[in-house]
């Protein structure tokens, strides 16, 4: 029959709630990783769009005051031209910004899981 041994048993109860207590401060650092990452991006976006809007509405002044059809269509092809490169530049930078808000946030998560692997293995 195994003994109990009181003082081992306090130990594990210990080491098991600072375990729960460290993975639960990682998911919520991981949370606000995420958050602030998703700001940005947000942030981002508006930017993107209030500056296309801008330059479709510049656009629109300069096909007014065009003065010949040959111009409209040179101030099109120059719209239609900018518009595609600022909105591919644009994607890839939030497609950059998507990956390293995954990153980031994962971290925390990811240190915590091996902290805790080791902790158990070791015991």
């Amino acid at each position: 029959m195994m003994e109990f041994d009181k003082s081992t048993f306090d130990k594990a109860t210990k080491d098991f709630q600072k375990m729960g207590k460290d993975n639960y401060e990682a998911v919520l650092k991981s949370y606000g990783q995420m958050n602030k990452g998703f700001q940005d991006i947000g942030t981002s976006l508006t930017d993107y769009t209030k500056q296309a809007f801008a330059d479709a509405t510049a656009t629109f002044e300069k096909l007014v005051g065009a003065k010949s059809l040959e111009h409209a269509i040179e101030i099109q092809s120059d719209y239609a031209k900018t518009a595609y490169e600022t909105w591919m530049a644009e994607m890839t930078k939030i497609g950059e910004m998507y990956t390293s808000v995954a990153r980031d946030a994962y971290k925390p998560v990811e240190k915590a899981v091996e902290k805790t692997t080791a902790t158990v293995t070791a015991s």
